[in-house]
Order: structure tokens, then sequence, then C-alpha cells
């Protein structure tokens, strides 16, 4: 476990910085994050849950299949401290599941998974509720493991995580967009082509099967260079 006064702390988070800049998507930042936190804190296993587009909380990575059966514990009953740190945006510790009487059904379970202090983390880029991108979870088999230090590398890990996650995600969903007016355009071309349209007209076809079918612009368009039909 590093110092976070010494500068060797400084040197780590350095790396790190490098290292999720360079990451080249969210699920390699992800990775990143949670082999830092084994490597900085005190904890045996670690993992994030991030929202999803659809405001779902989902598994992101974990360091062993343990933090899984944590997660999915409390994704499936929507109760615990991970559960508590989403939607408070709230750092959660917890010294000992065995004695933890805040969730007393889901500290059972977890208990007789080995696991006896959390350290739930929210990652967040902003003061507002939707600027909450997920929480870090940090596990270890023995009991109060986490000191004030490991508390404090934790919301410095998880203030570079939420910056490097938001810049994944953005620049993520702009190569998509690219992707998807290419694809738009080589469709149109298509219509162009095959019925002596316009581009106005051949977008507007597009639109309108996109709207009739609910289907998204994005594969319609995938699906008319793909078969040459519409769908």
């Amino acid at each position: 476990m590093i110092d976070p006064d010494a500068n060797d702390a400084a040197m780590a988070f350095a790396r790190l910085a490098v290292e999720l800049h360079d990451a080249s998507g969210v699920d390699e930042t992800v990775d990143a994050v949670v082999q830092f936190a084994l490597l900085a804190l005190n904890c045996t296993y670690a993992g994030v849950a991030l929202y999803s587009r659809g405001s779902q909380a989902e598994i992101a990575a974990v360091t062993d299949p343990v933090v899984a059966d944590v997660y999915d514990l409390q994704l499936s009953s929507e109760c615990g401290p991970l559960v508590t740190a989403l939607r408070e945006r709230s750092t959660v510790l917890i010294r000992d599941t065995t004695t933890d009487n805040r969730w007393p059904e889901w500290a059972a379970k977890v208990a007789a998974l080995g696991v006896r202090s959390v350290l739930d983390v929210p990652l967040a880029t902003g003061d507002d509720s939707r600027s909450t991108v997920g929480v870090l979870g940090l596990y270890s088999p023995s009991p109060d493991a986490f000191s004030p230090d490991d508390e404090a590398i934790a919301h410095i890990l998880a203030r570079h995580a939420s910056v490097a996650l938001a810049s994944a995600r953005h620049e993520e969903s702009m190569a998509q967009a690219v992707d998807a007016r290419k694809l738009v355009g080589q469709a149109m071309g298509i219509l162009m082509e095959r019925f002596d349209v316009n581009d106005d007209q051949a977008f507007a076809i597009l639109k309108r099967y996109s709207q009739d079918t609910n289907t998204k612009l994005r594969d319609v368009a995938q699906q008319l260079i793909d078969t040459r039909k519409l769908p």
C-alpha cells in the first residue's frame, strides 16, 4: 500500500494518470483503475460498477469473481452499500460484514463469501446526481481493513477514475456518432443510385423506415448496406 503523504504516492498517481490517458476505451480505463487499487490500497479485491445509458448500474470490471457475486446480490435486490453510494453519492465503509446491521441479509451473504471489509466510493464528475458515473468498490477478507489513509487514497483514485471514465465515454460516443454518419451516408448513396432520388429524399426514406419500424437510424442504414433491403 502506498503512503498518501510520500513522494512515491505522487509518482504513483502520476503514472496512473498517464495510463488512464492512454487507455483506448472505457473497458481499458476501468481495468486500469481496479488494478491500481490492488497495488495502492489495503484491499484483496476491487471492482467498478457503472451507470449504463438506461440509468441502470452494471458491472464494469472486477479483479475476482467474488466481487461480481457481491455486486449481483445488490443489483438484483437494489439494496446494499453499492446502491446507497450510487444514489446518495456518498462513501460507504463497512468495517465488518459480520457485525454491520445496515443491510443484514446482504452482509450475511457477503460474509459467507469471505468478505469482511467493504469500502464503496462514488465516481462522479460534478455536484449533481446526473454527474454520477458509478462506484469503485474495495474489499478485504480481514475485518477493519481500511484505515483513514486508505480512504484518502481511494478518494484520490476515484477522482482520477471519474474524469478518465467521463472522457473515455465521451470519446466512444463521438466515435459512434462518426461511424453512424458514415453508415447513413453509405445507405443514402445506395438509395440515391437505386431509386434516382436526391440526398434529402434518400434521408427522408431512411428516417421514415426508422420511425415506422422503431429502429435506430444507424441500424436501418446498416441493414440496408448489408442486405440491400430496408427492414
